[in-house]
């Protein structure tokens, strides 16, 4: 489904009259034209379901012979934003690390960046982009061991309501391995301090 810019350049600009703004003014009038396109970047992974990211980020790479069953795929601190579904307020400051030990085939590091930012792509919550991104990782690299840890600030928290700006959330998706098994999964842990 592809983001109907129109329909939103016509609801910002209710939005911006309901606020109790001139939309016609000189620094609101291209507005709702900016935030369509502002919308049809941040909310790309809304046009595809966690199978199509999968077979888009799917190439993979013969795994080393020498590797261990348990030998631990890294990647930390990934950058990333999204946007909450309940508010569609910011998710930001937000730091994804993806882990999962590989079987046959090795995906490469750049698929996993860009499996992260196609999920937050979408109105979202933080458990569920841990969820996502744990599903199209294991379509992805065909191991059903895999680990996603994330930490945001939520602008639903930090900038309305309480107003708490400290809080961060922290979410983990552990699946196979990382869930079964406490030795991996407190190795796990230690490559994250």
């Amino acid at each position: 489904m592809a983001v109907d810019k129109e329909k939103i350049k016509e609801h910002i600009k209710g939005i911006l009259l309901a606020i109790g703004e001139d939309p016609e003014r000189e620094g609101l009038r291209e507005t709702p034209d900016r935030v369509a396109r502002m919308y049809e970047e941040v909310f790309a992974g809304i046009s595809y379901t966690n199978d199509e990211i999968a077979e888009m980020f799917s190439k993979t790479f013969e795994a080393p012979e020498t590797r261990s069953k348990n030998d631990i795929v890294l990647l930390k601190d990934i950058e990333a934003f999204s946007y909450c579904e309940h508010h569609i307020a910011l998710m930001y400051d937000m730091k994804i690390s993806v882990a999962y030990i590989p079987r046959d085939r090795v995906i490469g590091l750049s698929k996993i960046v860009r499996i992260v930012d196609m999920v937050t792509r979408r109105l979202q919550l933080q458990e569920r982009i841990g969820s996502d991104i744990a599903e199209v990782m294991e379509k992805a690299t065909g191991s059903p061991d895999v680990a996603v840890i994330i930490e945001a600030k939520h602008s639903c928290v930090t900038a309305r309501g309480i107003k708490n700006r400290a809080s961060s959330t922290f979410t983990t998706t552990l699946r196979g391995v990382f869930d079964k098994d406490t030795e991996v999964r407190d190795r796990l842990i230690m490559m994250m301090r």
